[in-house]
């Protein structure tokens, strides 16, 4: 285990004392013992102590040589220790400092730093692993000028790669070895630097900017995968042309290049012209990605694009603003994907999303603000509340100001914090200055943790035709924060009308609106009250709260079933017209895991049937939008549920009263489910459209309740598709299906499916997805046992994902035995891993959040 660190604190940050603005690297890679030559242009900072000793960071390095200027400076008297170099008075004016130190990639088993991934060479330096490659002012808000000389075996690795240009390359005469220099001419960060080199295959294309620049693109791949990498290649050239146009951001280098490598601890790495991605998010076929798979790389592809400006050009300054670089750009891609794909589907799964992890972490004893107060580990520091919540906070603010202003405040920033390391209030300041309006309030959601919950009330008054709605605003205790201060929420709301039809909304001046408010329906409760009286109401409507997920918060509305059934048919807003199915479902789903809990069979509703009917439009015809048919027909999972319950959860009781309600579903629309089933078969070539992905989760989410329904016809239907799909999106979905049903027919498929795909690696990893969620008391004992199988590694984190993750996350029953034995296990793999790799080891622990 390694020694508890004290805690770093956003109070106690202060300047560097001194700046580097020169980099000049000399790595020369061999596999047990490379040598990194690091020659820095270092200089006081003006707004640092006088005169204060220079301390650099190190982790675990082995120095062999260190120049001052022109002077060598003795190892031997203690200068430098594995965790850092420090020289007591240094000059006061620029000087050169020039630091020699080895390295063994191949023993590196945390991947942070210089390690081997296979046969190549590859870095990972983001938070802090520029320490472990040389002594550094590892910090974001350090930013240098990089030039990056690179040599290796040339049989070893004939491929050279690092950040910006290459400027000069070549073979090194009366050797067999050859060279790469590498020059980004824009400052950065020392967590951003990358270098790669490897023996690699490359998928190629160019892009023209807006202002005629032409940029070689490459991916980077191993041998005989280049075919997988042509939709991530569609997607970075989608990207780049989005981002000019929404944003106004040209590509400032004249490559753009990726790497895609099976050792990677996270999806991706937006190093400078250089991105470094996990090859689950580039490598890409119909007979080996899943639809979800090739979303999720043009997600990926793009958000690490866009941290070229929201990341790169303007940085953090330090890791206490990290969701200012990784807020906005989840809320840049999120739009990209929006844009790309359908609006209303994007947001429904990144709501989805953020229920099911950040309210979670929100909830429990992880609960912490988008911009912390302080951390023990910095791994520990990637969450969902500083990504996701983070892009939750900047759509507010959008959705406050409005969209021009919102532009108007991205492109100030852009222009005015260029090249350097800035802050949360420096980027929402810039809004403030495009839209005239204090945001001191609004503030709150960077410092205040938890999820508020905003409560409303209505009152119709027939005979003065008004309809009343009283607010109200409450965010629960959490720790380290017992006492909440309001905030500023967006409340998005529309009148639905029982026969369909959106109401013209009028208020009484006494209770006050804004034009900006009526006219975009976009109302702010900023207050821990607000009342708004409509006028002109003829019949009592259907209040719609929160439209497009205006807000990240809980929602209670005295919302009657007869209005959740006007809003799932009639809502125009088609987020709401999900949401009302999920209240509807969970109200029903509560009682019935009540019942359960208090020794009573579990229980459906003709009432509910009938409205979840509706969805599936009339006698198998299939419904216009499919994607969203897909989501709506979903019932709210066993995590959503266990989050409304909140305390004293029983796992097993949820999951026998949603199973029931879906078997229910499942029998009394079995022939509804299978027309449309069939109708949505086609023999058409695989393509990855959202139109054509949308038609199979439909199809596959129809399959999946008729087996729920009858599990000896789902079996068979679902072994034909198996055998049948002429794409894995199909035939995952139904190994999944069977993967459920206990049974002989069962193994047998699993074991098919793990010959015929032995050979590659990311479609094993669901092969082990699927059997950690089986929902049985012999999943534990299974996992166990796969970890004992060739294809898994404890030195893989895709591995580890997909086995111990998938189970950690994904088998709430199974996890969460009785026993204990589940959590014990993750206790025991978390202790395992902490010291070989404890960037995993921290994602693992996030399954604790709840």
């Amino acid at each position: 285990m390694r020694t508890e660190t004290k805690p770093v604190r956003l109070v106690d940050y202060r300047p560097p004392d001194y700046l580097i603005d020169r980099v000049d690297l000399d790595v020369r890679l061999h596999a047990n013992e490379a040598r990194v030559r690091a020659t820095l242009l270092i200089r006081p900072n003006p707004r640092g102590a006088a005169n204060a000793p220079l301390i650099l960071d190190g982790d675990g390095l082995v120095p062999t040589r260190v120049i001052l200027d022109d002077d060598e400076l003795p190892l031997a008297s203690g200068l430098a220790r594995p965790d850092g170099l420090a020289i007591a008075a240094p000059p006061q004016h620029p000087f050169m400092l020039t630091i020699e130190t080895a390295l063994d990639p191949s023993a590196n088993t945390q991947l942070s730093g210089l390690y081997r991934s296979g046969s190549a060479y590859c870095t990972q330096c983001e938070p802090e692993g520029f320490r472990r490659i040389t002594y550094f002012l590892d910090r974001p808000d350090v930013l240098a000028v990089y030039t990056t000389r690179i040599e290796a075996e040339k049989a070893d690795a004939p491929v050279l790669l690092s950040n910006g240009n290459l400027v000069e390359s070549g073979d090194i005469p009366g050797t067999s070895r050859h060279f790469a220099v590498w020059h980004d001419p824009h400052r950065k960060p020392s967590y951003l630097f990358a270098l790669v080199g490897g023996n690699l295959a490359s998928f190629t294309d160019r892009f023209t900017t807006r202002s005629g620049k032409n940029v070689a693109l490459g991916i980077y791949v191993e041998p005989g995968k280049e075919a997988r990498a042509a939709h991530a290649m569609d997607a970075l050239k989608r990207a780049m042309a989005w981002d000019e146009e929404k944003f106004g951001r040209e590509y400032d280098l004249d490559v753009f290049n990726i790497v895609a490598v099976s050792d990677f601890n996270m999806g991706a790495m937006e190093n400078k012209g250089l991105n470094i991605f996990n090859d689950k998010y580039v490598l890409a076929l119909p007979d080996t990605a899943t639809d979800g798979d090739y979303a999720a790389i043009e997600a990926v592809i793009a958000h690490e694009y866009f941290h070229n400006w929201s990341g790169n050009r303007i940085t953090c300054r330090d890791w206490f603003q990290l969701s200012l670089k990784e807020g906005l750009t989840v809320f840049r891609d999120q739009e990209f994907t929006a844009d790309q794909r359908s609006r209303p589907v994007k947001r429904i799964a990144d709501v989805r999303s953020l229920r099911a992890l950040q309210f979670a972490e929100d909830a429990g004893p992880l609960a912490h603000s988008v911009r912390p107060e302080l951390y023990h580990e910095i791994n520990n520091f990637y969450t969902a509340t500083v990504y996701e919540k983070g892009a939750e906070v900047i759509r507010m603010l959008q959705s406050l100001i409005g969209a021009d202003a919102f532009r108007r405040g991205m492109d100030l920033y852009f222009e005015r914090f260029d090249g350097t390391a800035a802050t949360v209030e420096d980027f929402v300041g810039c809004f403030a200055e495009t839209s005239g309006r204090s945001f001191d309030q609004f503030m709150r959601w960077y410092s205040q943790a938890g999820t508020p919950l905003v409560s409303a009330r209505t009152e119709y008054d027939p005979l003065a035709q008004t309809l009343t709605l009283d607010l109200s605003q409450a965010t629960p205790p959490t720790p380290g924060q017992p006492l909440k201060e309001p905030v500023v929420i967006p409340v998005a709301l529309g009148l639905v009308s029982a026969n369909g039809g959106d109401l013209e909304l009028a208020v009484d001046d006494t209770y006050g609106a804004s034009e900006l408010e009526l006219s975009h329906g976009v109302f702010e409760l900023s207050s821990p009250t607000r009342r708004i009286m409509f006028l002109g109401v003829g019949r009592r409507p259907a209040l719609s709260l929160m439209r497009a997920g205006s807000a990240p918060v809980r929602v209670e509305a005295d919302l009657t079933e007869a209005d959740l059934d006007v809003l799932l048919k009639h809502d125009s807003d088609s987020f709401n017209r999900w949401q009302a199915g999920q209240t509807y479902a969970t109200r029903l789903l509560l009682r019935s895991i009540a019942a359960v809990r208090g020794g009573v069979e579990p229980f459906s509703d003709p009432d509910f049937e009938r409205a979840f009917a509706s969805l599936l439009g009339n006698g198998g015809a299939i419904p216009r939008d499919a994607a969203f048919t897909a989501l709506a027909v979903t019932l709210p999972s066993e995590g959503d549920l266990a989050r409304e319950i909140g305390q004293d959860v029983d796992p097993d009781a949820i999951r026998k009263a949603r199973e029931y309600l879906r078997a229910s579903l499942g029998r009394t629309l079995s022939e509804t489910l299978l027309r449309l089933y069939e109708s949505l078969a086609s023999d058409a070539p695989y393509t990855p459209d959202a139109a054509s992905a949308g038609r199979r989760a439909l199809r596959n989410a129809m399959l999946d309740l008729v087996a729920v329904g009858d599990p000896e016809l789902g079996a068979d239907l679902a072994a034909r598709q198996l055998h049948g799909a002429n794409n894995m999106t199909d035939r995952i979905a139904a190994l999944a299906i069977l993967s459920l049903i206990a049974g002989d027919a069962r193994e047998a498929a699993l074991d098919q499916f793990q010959k015929s795909y032995a050979g590659d690696p990311l479609v094993i990893d669901k092969w082990l997805s699927l059997q950690a969620m089986i929902p049985e008391p012999g999943t534990l004992d299974r996992v166990m046992g796969l970890m004992r199988h060739p294809a898994f590694s404890l030195a893989n984190p895709n591995r580890v994902r997909a086995l111990i993750a998938a189970f950690a996350t994904g088998n709430p029953t199974q996890f969460n035995r009785r026993d204990g034995a589940g959590q014990s296990f993750l206790v025991d793999i978390v202790l395992t891993l902490d010291p070989k790799n404890p960037q995993v080891a921290a994602r693992l622990l996030a399954a604790f959040r709840s």
